[in-house]
């Protein structure tokens, strides 16, 4: 990695809107290396259907994003029609993501017997975004797939600290165009036996603008959080992944593994949200071409790695302890959204769609005064491997 452990950032359910602000904040502290333009080859789409009309926002003019104008059909594309090349990177990432949501929607809705809702919406010049969401099925208490395509401009000293050195004839007034791209997910069962699943995986370029060279990088990431320590269950999630890694550089599961684990921490509670997965970011350090190889594998295995496990759990018989125990594990995860997880506080300090920022709390949590776990307890368990990070495979 090449930015500071303190600059690690996340796009999460506030969209990449904010995502975009934060990171044009971090970029004006921290050198990134410079990045060769990426390569494109033709892959084939399907169209898109459906949604329901919802008042527009404004989104901050720091990084000169357009309001939203909310839509009943969605384009096959989000890029900017007659302008980017439908086989560039940007063109095939979002293919990526956007097949991604049919998909990993379409496996949970056969799974839990309840469609998403979905609301989309675009931008005049380009871009915009597909949310779909499932509350109160019969298997999750709720779920989500966000996908965002933005255009914007970023400021000079923020382009400058990207490519670490001065660059001539760019003014400090004048704004460098970027574009980014992202599939989010988290997803809440009911059951206390079956685990919370959170994916994230995002693509981001500047374009080549008066002579000034551009920047790219992919970021993403999976992760489990379940309240009871079920070692099959995390040996399939981790397995999975490992197994994508390996493929992939032998290298990846280790570090990724490792900085997911340090990246969910609660510090305040000296424990982590999750049971970890891996999660990576600002990766541009080989061809695109084999980074997109890689988080097109890796999103592309959310449900295998996933829903066996919920499967498997969804209609264990459980106590009221056992939900007691669940709604305080879920009172950590909104603690670590809420507190830590910088693209969060970023959206609720910039005004940002609320409705995407605050989509990845679970529908209910509960906390309770000093509350202790019995000693060689299932929750003792569960907070040893918390306060202690595993190794799973």
């Amino acid at each position: 990695g090449h930015l500071i452990a303190l600059d690690w950032i996340r796009l999460d359910w506030i969209g990449l809107d904010q995502y975009i602000e934060e990171r044009s904040s971090i970029m004006q502290r921290v050198a990134l290396p410079s990045a060769t333009k990426a390569p494109t080859s033709r892959i084939s789409r399907n169209s898109r259907v459906a949604v329901s009309s919802r008042p527009c926002g404004v989104r901050a003019a720091a990084v000169g994003i357009e309001k939203e104008d909310y839509i009943e059909t969605v384009p096959d594309s989000l890029l900017r029609a007659g302008i980017d090349d439908q086989n560039s990177m940007k063109g095939r990432f979002e293919r990526v993501i956007r097949e991604a949501q049919d998909s990993i929607c379409a496996a949970i809705s056969e799974v839990d017997g309840t469609p998403f809702h979905q609301d989309a919406w675009t931008r005049e010049s380009g871009g915009g975004g597909i949310t779909r969401v499932l509350k109160d099925g019969n298997v999750w208490e709720k779920a989500g797939v966000n996908v965002s395509v933005v255009y914007g401009s970023m400021p000079a000293e923020a382009y400058r600290a990207a490519v670490g050195r001065d660059v001539k004839d760019l003014k400090d007034a004048d704004r460098v165009p970027f574009f980014a791209a992202g599939i989010s997910s988290v997803m809440h069962p009911w059951n206390p036996h079956a685990p919370t699943m959170h994916f994230n995986y995002r693509y981001f370029e500047t374009e080549e603008w008066n002579g000034i060279p551009g920047q790219w990088w992919f970021g993403g990431g999976t992760d489990i959080t379940p309240s009871y320590v079920v070692e099959e269950d995390m040996k399939h999630f981790h397995g999975t992944y490992k197994a994508i890694c390996d493929k992939h550089d032998p290298g990846f599961y280790p570090k990724y593994k490792k900085w997911c684990d340090e990246y969910f921490q609660i510090k305040h509670r000296g424990e982590t949200r999750g049971l970890g997965g891996i999660f990576f970011d600002d990766l541009n350090d080989r061809e695109p071409e084999k980074i997109l190889a890689f988080s097109t594998e890796c999103v592309n295995n959310v449900v295998n790695a996933y829903v066996p496990i919920v499967t498997k759990h969804m209609n264990d018989s459980f106590t009221e302890e056992e939900k007691r125990w669940q709604q305080l594990r879920r009172g950590r995860y909104v603690e670590f959204n809420l507190v830590y997880d910088r693209g969060t506080t970023f959206g609720l300090k910039t005004g940002g769609r609320i409705e995407s920022i605050l989509m990845s709390l679970p529908k209910t949590a509960g906390w309770e005064y000093d509350f202790q776990v019995a000693e060689g307890s299932p929750e003792a368990e569960f907070l040893d491997a918390a306060r202690n990070p595993r190794t799973w495979v």
